[in-house]
């Protein structure tokens, strides 16, 4: 039998990476058909197959695959996913959004980001540094913490915008609603540009100077919207040229991968650089519809091979000291998105029911906050850091993806804007 096991292994290594990614397309649009029967979102199927598939269960991935061959396949979906991002903020639509959307915004993002980093902090310093704030703390937990903190500003428009048309949600939460997730990814992944910034200065045991907290990763940001702005020009161009769909398919995934890779090699942001694109398209490019038409047309299977590659980083022997971790992450992160959306509905002067129950309707994460703890990885290296920091997020996502369909579905039944004749499951 141990030989039996040895052959196989054997085999198993021998095979090309490019096998293991036809095996992440056809199981993971298993896995989402499954979620689908069971009456569950169908990101729930891609987590719960790439963690079947993982090291720490299976072993039919390896730790080498997970954690370096297959990382074109999370930076190839990170690009598509911060484009989309950015197609998605038609000035004319954010211009008429008004006061009320850009407070609640800014309010409950930065809340998420204050209050999951100071509660992780605290859990940090009380349950892994005796109570001090230690070299270990500076140099190893805060850092994760600021870096998480920022992740945990991200909402989902994908779980969002799904409930709100199963229900045929209308009215002022509603609208609200549709508004803030449009922008919140936005400022999820500014926040999350500059706390990396940040936190590699107290990785490498420097104290972080003015030029390394503020100006660096200010650098790094205006590059990184340069960058996007001047391809989002080039498709521009280009885009009066060229006729017929497969043709311009070419021509977006090519300026997706080289704003992507070019913001890399800058050592600024691919998922701001690509969201700066997706901006310039929807908003100087005519008939920029059937632009995104194309590109959301392979979505599917990109994110299905995403999202279960992303479950495989789940580390089950890691579970045991991150699943408090997980749950302080998501406590942190509810708190700040609640109390956050309840003072921007304060201050903007918004109307009863989006100022009590908009919150609950901002809690679902998945897309970009798995591909910004999955970038981390890149920024601080496979090390214990990464792999406490990737479990702790994808199992608060994990506790996410069930909790908060049913939330964000009282907001709507509680605010009243869920359409005559449909029933509250």
């Amino acid at each position: 039998m141990e030989n039996l096991f040895q052959s196989i292994f054997s085999f198993q290594e021998s095979l090309h990476p490019l096998t293991y990614v036809g095996l992440l397309l056809l199981l993971s649009y298993a896995g989402g058909h499954l979620a689908n029967v069971l009456k569950a979102p169908r990101v729930i199927g891609y987590l719960v197959t790439g963690m079947v598939l993982s090291p720490s269960v299976t072993g039919v991935l390896s730790d080498h695959l997970v954690w370096q061959e297959l990382n074109a396949v999370t930076h190839i979906a990170l690009a598509v996913i911060a484009f989309s991002i950015g197609g998605s903020l038609e000035w004319a639509k954010v211009k008429s959004l008004g006061r009320q959307i850009l407070w609640i915004t800014l309010t409950q993002g930065l809340g998420a980001f204050v209050l999951a980093t100071l509660a992780l902090s605290l859990f940090f310093v009380f349950f892994r540094c005796g109570g001090e704030i230690s070299h270990c703390f500076r140099a190893f937990f805060f850092p994760m913490a600021l870096v998480i903190g920022a992740i945990c500003a991200a909402t989902a428009p994908a779980a969002t915008l799904a409930i709100v048309h199963e229900y045929r949600a209308q009215g002022p939460l509603t609208s609200v609603l549709l508004g803030v997730v449009a922008l919140d990814d936005a400022l999820a992944i500014l926040l999350y540009a500059s706390a990396v910034g940040i936190a590699q200065s107290f990785v490498n045991y420097e104290v972080p100077s003015l030029v390394e907290t503020l100006l660096k990763p200010g650098l790094s940001v205006l590059i990184s919207l340069a960058l996007g702005s001047a391809m989002g020009g080039l498709v521009r161009l280009m885009a009066r040229r060229v006729a017929g769909r497969e043709a311009m398919l070419g021509i977006m995934m090519g300026v997706i991968f080289i704003t992507g890779g070019l913001a890399s090699s800058l050592e600024a942001h691919p998922l701001l650089a690509n969201m700066a694109a997706g901006f310039m398209v929807a908003n100087f490019v005519k008939h920029h519809e059937d632009l995104f038409a194309v590109v959301e047309g392979i979505e599917e299977p990109v994110f299905g091979m995403f999202f279960a590659l992303a479950g495989a980083h789940l580390d089950l022997k890691l579970m045991e000291s991150a699943g408090l971790l997980a749950l302080v992450i998501t406590i942190g992160r509810f708190a700040g998105k609640l109390l956050g959306s309840r003072l921007g509905g304060e201050i903007s002067r918004a109307a009863p029911a989006v100022k009590r129950y908009l919150g609950y309707a901002l809690l679902p994460t998945a897309g970009v906050t798995v591909g910004l703890v999955l970038e981390a990885q890149e920024a601080f290296g496979a090390g214990e850091f990464t792999r406490t920091m990737v479990t702790g997020v994808l199992g608060s996502v994990m506790i996410n993806e069930v909790l908060t369909p049913f939330l964000v579905r009282f907001s709507l039944f509680r605010a009243g804007e869920a359409a005559p004749g449909v029933l509250e499951k």
